[in-house]
C-alpha cells in the first residue's frame, strides 16, 4: 500500500514539472514575426559551380519542404550560373506560420560529394547562404517615392525566348541605405517592380528590428556569415548519406529524404533547442526587473 502511494506521489510529482515546463512556455514572449510569410534567399558561397548546383538543390529542398506543409512558393528572382545552379535565387514562400519554421534553414549550408566535373573522383566541400527574412507589409515599411532610384533595363542570362525582347528588368536602389534589389523574371515591368518592392521591404524590416533588437543583429550575421566552409550550420555529407546539423549536435543518415524535403525532425529538434535557449533566459530577465 505504501508503495503504491509512493508510486502515485512520484506521478504526480512527474505530472506537476510537465505542467509547470508547459506554462513556463505559454507565458515566454511570442515573436510577432513567426505568424509572417518569409523571403527566402539562397546564395553560392565557396566552390564556384558546384556551390551553384548546391543553391539549386537548396532551393528545392525548401520548396519540397514547403509542399508537405501546404505553403506556396512565388518565385521572385533569380540568377541562374553558367553551368547549372543559381549564383542567387529569391522566393516568397505564403502559408501558416512560415517564418516560424523556415527561420531554422537561415545560415550556411555545407556539402561534401564528388561534383559531377570531377574527373578524378575526389570530394570537394562548397557552400551557399540562406537569408530568412520575414515578409513585410506596406504598414511596416513606409518607402517615400523619393527614397527609391529605379532603372529599367532589357532582361539578361537563361530565360528561354522573348525574355530579352522587352525592357522589363528592374533595379531598385533605396537610396538612405544603399540597398539594391533587381528583378527580372517576369516579361512585366510593372510585376517585376512589384517584386522587386516586396524583396526591399522585408530587407528593410529587418534592418530596423535589428536596430531596435540588438541579438536579432547578432542572429542576422550568423545566419549569412560570409559564405566560407568554416562557418556552417548544417553539413550534407554525400559519401556517408549524412546529415549533420551543427547548433544542435543531431545527425540523420537519410540525406536523399532530407534533401526532398523532410526537414520535420530537424526543425522540431531545433525549435526545441531554441524554446530551451529562451527559458533559460527567462529568469535572468525576470532577475534584472
Amino acid at each position: 500500500m505504501r508503495e503504491l502511494a509512493h508510486a502515485e506521489l512520484a506521478d504526480l510529482e512527474t505530472e506537476r514539472r510537465g505542467l509547470e515546463r508547459r506554462l513556463q512556455q505559454l507565458l515566454l514572449p511570442k515573436d510577432p514575426n513567426d505568424e509572417r510569410n518569409a523571403v527566402v534567399e539562397i546564395r553560392s558561397g565557396e566552390g564556384g559551380e558546384e556551390a551553384a548546383l548546391f543553391a539549386a538543390d537548396l532551393f528545392r529542398m525548401i520548396s519540397r519542404y514547403a509542399e508537405r506543409r501546404r505553403w506556396a512558393v512565388e518565385l521572385l528572382s533569380s540568377s541562374a550560373a553558367s553551368a547549372g545552379g543559381y549564383k542567387e535565387v529569391i522566393a516568397l514562400v505564403k502559408g501558416e506560420r512560415v517564418y516560424s519554421f523556415l527561420r531554422y534553414e537561415a545560415g550556411v549550408h555545407r556539402v561534401q560529394r564528388v561534383p559531377v566535373t570531377e574527373a578524378q573522383g575526389r570530394i570537394h566541400t562548397s557552400t551557399a547562404t540562406v537569408a530568412v527574412l520575414p515578409e513585410a507589409d506596406d504598414v511596416d515599411v513606409q518607402i517615400g517615392e523619393g527614397d527609391l532610384e529605379i532603372s529599367i533595363a532589357a532582361s539578361g542570362g537563361p530565360g528561354g525566348q522573348g525574355v530579352n525582347t522587352t525592357n522589363s528588368a528592374v533595379q531598385i536602389r533605396h537610396l538612405p541605405t544603399g540597398i539594391i534589389v533587381r528583378c527580372q523574371d517576369e516579361r512585366s515591368q510593372i510585376k517585376n517592380k512589384a517584386r522587386a518592392l516586396k524583396v526591399l521591404r522585408a530587407r528593410l524590416l529587418e534592418m530596423e528590428q535589428r536596430k531596435r533588437d540588438a541579438a536579432l543583429c547578432a542572429e542576422r550575421r550568423t545566419m549569412v556569415g560570409g559564405g566560407e566552409r568554416a562557418e556552417k550550420i548544417r553539413t550534407y555529407n554525400f559519401p556517408q548519406n549524412r546529415v549533420t546539423d551543427h547548433r544542435v549536435g543531431l545527425t540523420l543518415h537519410r540525406l536523399g529524404g532530407v534533401l526532398d524535403g523532410d526537414l520535420e525532425e530537424l526543425t522540431a529538434a531545433l525549435q526545441a533547442h531554441r524554446q530551451a535557449e529562451l527559458l533559460g533566459q527567462a529568469p535572468a530577465q525576470a532577475r534584472q526587473g
